[in-house]
């Protein structure tokens, strides 16, 4: 029998000195946790799904008193994945979460994804580390965590959406990892959950060492400044993302939303976010929101 996720004890150990967290807002069933922050961002009425927030936390306030706040659910009915793509999972077998981050540019919104995925593959080192059976996810350009001890399948995918409160801009870093699922329950053979990668682990401490590595790296990159964090290194966390990330040095087709594709190497990251790819044309670069799928040029399951 699954359990149910324990926000009282999550939002015990994320809203602590040093921490930028303000509680967590839990469902028990939900359609979508980016929808629901969206709405509390923008001052919308409430769903009427019958929501718990963490012990202590109070409840999220409209506008900017939503920024780090945590939605979270046990059953994420509605999800989406990027262009819409349906995102639907078992009652209390995943990880089902939305933050909301202030950015000081809306130009620093084309990294979060990024970030917020090497956030996730650190998280999962140190989660399964614990658990007794290591495993180092890499990642996908520009929003899938693969698990290379399941064949390089898809353990998670990360969705960021751009919302202004009042004038300033702020990201709802969306993000779904598998955690308890059997194959079976899979709706696809290129996915994977930690538990078929041979890793049993608490959502609970999942969920907190997530959110503790994404705010490190936030703050690494420049784009959440608090205290007791490390100064920022922008330059130090896109290598860091460029080592992990599998799509680089291979050969890709490049779907486009005209239903052309882009065929080369994938030679880079650029500063902005963007994949690079050299192509028999010239060298071209494909920012995520310009890109339908990224697909290995032959075969594969990435």
């Amino acid at each position: 029998m699954r359990d149910s996720l324990d926000s009282d004890s999550v939002s015990a150990a994320l809203v602590t000195s040093g921490r930028p967290w303000r509680g967590i807002e839990f469902h028990p069933s939900l359609g979508s946790t980016n929808t629901r922050l969206r709405e509390l961002l923008t001052a919308r009425p409430p769903l009427g799904a019958t929501a718990q927030a963490g012990a202590g936390a109070g409840t999220p306030g409209p506008g900017d008193g939503a920024l780090w706040w945590v939605v979270a659910t046990d059953h994420q009915t509605g999800g989406r994945g990027r262009l819409g793509r349906a995102w639907t999972v078992p009652d209390r077998a995943s990880l089902a979460v939305s933050v909301a981050v202030p950015v000081a540019d809306p130009a620093q919104a084309g990294w979060l994804p990024l970030l917020a995925g090497l956030a996730l593959a650190r998280a999962v080192g140190r989660v399964s580390t614990s658990a007794g059976r290591e495993i180092s996810p890499r990642l996908k350009w520009p929003n899938d965590v693969l698990v290379a001890e399941d064949g390089d399948r898809k353990l998670s995918g990360i969705l960021c959406e751009l919302v202004t409160v009042g004038s300033a801009p702020v990201v709802v870093v969306g993000t779904g990892v598998n955690v308890d699922q059997t194959r079976d329950e899979l709706p696809v053979d290129t996915a994977t959950s930690l538990a078929l990668a041979g890793v049993q682990v608490r959502r609970e401490e999942l969920l907190v060492t997530y959110l503790d590595h994404l705010v490190a790296v936030l703050a690494e990159a420049g784009i959440a400044r608090l205290p007791g964090l490390a100064g920022a290194d922008p330059a130090a966390v896109r290598t860091a993302y460029r080592d992990r990330c599998s799509t680089i040095g291979m050969a890709v087709r490049v779907h486009l939303p005209t239903g052309d594709a882009a065929v080369g190497t994938a030679v880079g990251v650029d500063d902005d976010g963007a994949l690079v790819v050299r192509t028999e044309g010239g060298t071209r670069t494909f920012a995520a929101g310009d890109v339908v799928h990224v697909r290995p040029a032959g075969d594969g399951l990435a």
